[in-house]
């Protein structure tokens, strides 16, 4: 039997045949993964400045990409939670942008800090006053909003974004739980869990300062009492030293008349 062995050119050969095919493979692969990944940096988001927590009060950031290589970014409209509105609403002055206010009338009023409120914002508009946010460029707007619910673990802000072209991209849909992420998704904040105790920690230091202010009136009121037992003390003693002392000078008389005598 007549064995053929391989030369060392044709294994080089058929080698080199297969790397354009490994090659085309992985930039196939990396033009997939890049295609997924940066629609998603695309996004607009909003993120909090440290914690949102619920109940409280939080600085939140819009942080707006501009996706166009032609076009810059002109203009931001965020509308806030209808289900879920908010009594403050601060935005921030960003350099080069102009910022609108709008206020609209509650369909269920709310309750905040003991007062009933029957308006609240329920859009902010940022204007480019310039050249606005350029190809390749990002850009962020802070709002202090609270007082955040308690009753929900995220609010979703719906955005529209507009460009130089007219172009405008409406980020407004809501992300479903166990579906994909849409195509031009809302931005939606994260709500954490109240600290422990951080409901109670007013009335919990209010009572902390009522005992304190109880135990610093039992002290004065104990110091008063021995202040005044003191000097009912001191008082008698006097009492009882001066009346000694007059008998003594009674009794030093009657001696000093008998001498002479």
């Amino acid at each position: 039997m007549k064995v053929t062995q391989a030369t060392p050119a044709a294994t080089a050969t058929r080698t080199s045949s297969k790397l354009p095919r490994v090659a085309a493979a992985g930039a196939a692969a990396a033009l997939v993964v890049l295609a997924v990944s940066t629609p998603a940096f695309a996004h607009v988001t909003v993120q909090p400045e440290g914690e949102a927590a619920k109940g409280g009060y939080a600085v939140v950031d819009f942080k707006v990409p501009n996706e166009r290589d032609d076009a810059s970014t002109t203009k931001l409209e965020v509308s806030l939670p209808a289900d879920h509105p908010l009594a403050s609403v601060m935005p921030q002055p960003v350099d080069g942008w102009d910022v609108k206010v709008t206020t609209s009338k509650l369909a269920k009023p709310i309750t905040s800090h003991g007062q009933k409120i029957d308006e609240a914002v329920s859009k902010v508009t940022w204007t480019a006053t310039g050249k606005g946010i350029r190809p390749g460029y990002f850009q962020k707007f802070p709002l202090s909003v609270g007082q955040l619910p308690e009753d929900t673990d995220q609010l979703v802000f719906k955005a529209l974004q507009t460009y130089s072209n007219k172009e405008v991209v409406r980020w407004i849909e809501v992300q479903k739980e166990g579906q994909e992420e849409p195509q031009n998704p809302a931005p939606s904040l994260t709500l954490s869990d109240a600290a422990e105790g951080s409901h109670g920690s007013t009335a919990k230091g209010a009572s902390a300062a009522d005992s304190s202010a109880e135990d610093a009136k039992s002290t004065a009121a104990e110091s008063t009492d021995s202040s005044d037992t003191t000097a009912r003390v001191l008082g008698v003693v006097g009492i009882v030293v001066g009346a000694a002392g007059v008998a003594y000078g009674v009794l030093a008389g009657r001696r000093r008349s008998g001498a002479g005598a």
